[in-house]
C-alpha cells in the first residue's frame, strides 16, 4: 500500500512534464492579409515575430506572452499555413474565421478580431448589389483554403481561386475577374499594397469573429492557459489599445 500514492506520484509528475513539454513551443503561421497580418518590410514571406505585426497577429503575440509560452511566428502564404496547423501538434494559423464547418478540425482561442465579408467590384463600377444573389453568374476572385471562397464554392457561385490573394485585386482592376470577396476593413488596404486604388463595396454581408486555430492534438491546458491570457490581456487594456493602434 505504501507504493500506490509513490506510484501515482510518479504519474502525475510525468503527465505534468509531458503537457509541459509539449507545450514549450508554439509554431504560429500567418499570411499577409493587412491590417489583420502583414510583413513589417512588405516582403511576402517573413521568419520571425518581429517581422510580422497587425491587428491579429500583435494581440496573437500578446496572448502568448501573456501565457509565458515561447513561440515562433512564420509569415507564408494561407494553403501552407493553414495545412501545417492541420497536419502537426502545437501548430496554429491566425486569423482564421470560425465556422461550424471548421470548428471540429482545431482546437479555438479567440476571437482576436472581427471580420466583415465584402464583394468588391473593379474601380469605378456602378454594379449594384442588395442580396449575395446577384453576383450570381459574376466571377469572383478568392483563395483556396478561405473560407469566404469555400462559402461561396458550396453554394454554387462561380469562384475563382489562387494559391493566395495577392493577384486579386490587379485581377479585378484589369477585368480577367468581375468581382472580389475580401475584408470590409482589409480589402482596400491590401489593395493599396498591390497599387490599385478605388474599389468598389458592394456588398457586406456575415460579421465573423477570427481566432488563433491550434493543431487538434495541442493539449488543452496549453489552449486553455492561452484562452485565459487572452482574458487578461482584455483586462489590462492591451487588447483594445492594439486596435486603437490600427483604427479600430
Amino acid at each position: 500500500m505504501v507504493f500506490i500514492p509513490r506510484l501515482i506520484l510518479a504519474l502525475l509528475a510525468f503527465v505534468t512534464t509531458s503537457v509541459v513539454g509539449a507545450s514549450e513551443r508554439l509554431y504560429v503561421y500567418t499570411e499577409n492579409y493587412p491590417p489583420y497580418n502583414m510583413s513589417t518590410q512588405g516582403r511576402a514571406f517573413e521568419h520571425s515575430a518581429d517581422q510580422i505585426d497587425g491587428i491579429c497577429a500583435e494581440r496573437a503575440k500578446a496572448v502568448i506572452e501573456q501565457a509565458g509560452i515561447d513561440y515562433v511566428m512564420k509569415l507564408r502564404n494561407w494553403d501552407y499555413g493553414y495545412t501545417r496547423a492541420q497536419q502537426k501538434i502545437n501548430h496554429g494559423i491566425i486569423c482564421t474565421t470560425y465556422t461550424e464547418a471548421r470548428a471540429p478540425l482545431f482546437k479555438w482561442v479567440g476571437p482576436l478580431a472581427q471580420n466583415e465579408w465584402t464583394i468588391f467590384a473593379p474601380p469605378g463600377s456602378t454594379f449594384k448589389m442588395n442580396r449575395l444573389e446577384d453576383a450570381k453568374g459574376k466571377t469572383i476572385g478568392g483563395y483556396r483554403n478561405d473560407v469566404r471562397s469555400e462559402y461561396l464554392l458550396e453554394r454554387g457561385y462561380k469562384v475563382s481561386a489562387l494559391e493566395s490573394d495577392d493577384l486579386n485585386p490587379k485581377r479585378l482592376e484589369l477585368g480577367q475577374i468581375d468581382l472580389w470577396i475580401a475584408e470590409r476593413l482589409g480589402g482596400p488596404y491590401y489593395a493599396s499594397q498591390q497599387n490599385v486604388e478605388g474599389l468598389v463595396p458592394v456588398y457586406s454581408f456575415n460579421n465573423v469573429g477570427l481566432y488563433l486555430a491550434m493543431n487538434l492534438d495541442t493539449p488543452d491546458a496549453v489552449v486553455e492557459r492561452l484562452n485565459q491570457a487572452l482574458e487578461a490581456i482584455k483586462i489590462n487594456g492591451m487588447y483594445d489599445a492594439i486596435g486603437t493602434k490600427y483604427g479600430l
